[in-house]
C-alpha cells in the first residue's frame, strides 16, 4: 500500500517551519491519543501515523532526505554514495529500488526508541548510540482579567503532557527490542499523564504576552532535558477601563452643575479605590484628564503608566419645576 504524504499526515505545506509542524503535531496527537481514544483501533493507527510523521520532519537532516527521496529516504545513502560496497557483500542487486519497509523500515517501536533515546538497528546490523534530546517547548493559553494583569496573580494549571511510559521506559516493548509490547502503553511506548502546574502571571503582563517557564515543558528524551512551557497570555476586556500599552483610560462621569461651576469628581482605580479630581468651571464635555503614575505596572521596568480620565457630562433628569423655570432664566440670558 503506498505511504501516505508526511506532510499530509500533518496537515502542513512543504514549507512549513519547525514551529507549525511543532503545533500541528501536538494537536493531532492529542485528538488521536490512545489513552483519549480507548478501543479505537484507527485512532491508535492514526496516532502511529502522526508520530511516524512527526519523527522524520522534526529532524532537520531526515526531513532534508525526505524532502529530496521521498519515502526511500532512508536507503538513499546506501543506493547513491557511501554503503555502495556493503550493499554488494550483502548481496543486494544493483539498480534495485526499494520500498519503505522493504528492509531495515522504522516500525513504530523503532520511531519510539529514537523519541525517547534507546538504541536501534540500522540496515547493516550496526547500532545507533543514545543521543540525548532536549523535550519539547510546550504552549499554554492562559486566560486573566484586567485587575489580575495590574496586580498579578496565579493560577493552577492541568496540562495534559506526552511522557515516556515508566513500565518500559519509552522503549515500547519489554525484554529488549525483540521481546513483547509493554502492556502499560500498549506499544507506543508514551502515556498521556495530567499534570498540576502552579504558575505565577507578573503585574503588567499584557494581551500577548509570553511567559517563559523554564524546564516545564516536554519530557527530554535520552537524557535530554525537559523543555521549557510558554504561557501565552490574553486579557480579557473590562467593562469600564480601557488599555493602551501601559496607559488607562475611563469614563468620569460629571453632573451638568458641576461641570459648569467646578467642584471635585471621583475617579475609579483597578484597585478598586478612587481618586479625587479637581473640575475646573467651565469643563467641557469629553474633556480628559491625566493622573500621572495611575496606570499600569511596567512588565519589565519600575515605571507605570498613567490614568486618563475623560469627562462625561451627565445632564439632569426629571426637573422640577423650579429647576425647569431655572433653566428658562438661563436660556433667556443666554439665547445663542
Amino acid at each position: 500500500m503506498a505511504k501516505r504524504d508526511f506532510y499530509e499526515t500533518l496537515g502542513v505545506k512543504r514549507g512549513a517551519t519547525e514551529k507549525d509542524i511543532k503545533q500541528a503535531y501536538r494537536r493531532l496527537a492529542r485528538k488521536h491519543h490512545p489513552d483519549v481514544n480507548p478501543g479505537n483501533k484507527e485512532a491508535e493507527e492514526k496516532f502511529k501515523q502522526i508520530n511516524e510523521a512527526y519523527e522524520v520532519l522534526s529532524d532537520a537532516d531526515k526531513r532534508k532526505k525526505y524532502d529530496q527521496y521521498g519515502e526511500n529516504w532512508e536507503h538513499a545513502e546506501s543506493f547513491f554514495g557511501k554503503d555502495h560496497a556493503r550493499r554488494q557483500a550483502a548481496g543486494w542487486p544493483e539498480g534495485v529500488r526499494f520500498e519503505r519497509g522493504d528492509v531495515g523500515g522504522s516500525s513504530f517501536g523503532d520511531i519510539f526508541d529514537s523519541l525517547f533515546g534507546q538504541t536501534r538497528g540500522d540496515p547493516f546490523g550496526g547500532r545507533v548510540g543514545r543521543r540525548p534530546r532536549r523535550g519539547e517547548d510546550l504552549e499554554q493559553p492562559v486566560e486573566v482579567s484586567l485587575e489580575e494583569a495590574f496586580n498579578g496573580s496565579t493560577r493552577l494549571l492541568e496540562l495534559q503532557m506526552q511522557e515516556p511510559c515508566p513500565a518500559c521506559k519509552g522503549a515500547g516493548t519489554i525484554g529488549g527490542p525483540s521481546g513483547k509490547d509493554c502492556i502499560s502503553c500498549r506499544g507506543l511506548g508514551i502515556t498521556v499523564q495530567t499534570r498540576r502546574l502552579e504558575v505565577k502571571i507578573p503585574a503588567g503582563v499584557a494581551d500577548g504576552s509570553h511567559i517563559r517557564m523554564a524546564g516545564e515543558g516536554g519530557e527530554g528524551r535520552g537524557g535530554g532535558p525537559r523543555g521549557d512551557l510558554l504561557l501565552s497570555v490574553s486579557v480579557k476586556p473590562h467593562t469600564s477601563f480601557e488599555r493602551r500599552g501601559d496607559d488607562l483610560h475611563v469614563d468620569v462621569p460629571v453632573p451638568l452643575a458641576l461641570a459648569v461651576l467646578g467642584g471635585e469628581a471621583q475617579v475609579p482605580t483597578l484597585k478598586g479605590t478612587k481618586l479625587a479630581l479637581r473640575i475646573p468651571p467651565e469643563t467641557q464635555n469629553g474633556r480628559v484628564f491625566r493622573l500621572a503614575g495611575q496606570g499600569m505596572p511596567g512588565l519589565k521596568s519600575t515605571a507605570r503608566g498613567d490614568l486618563f480620565a475623560k469627562v462625561k457630562v451627565v445632564l439632569p433628569a426629571n426637573l422640577s419645576d423650579r429647576e425647569r423655570q431655572l433653566f428658562e432664566e438661563l436660556r433667556a440670558l443666554r439665547p445663542n
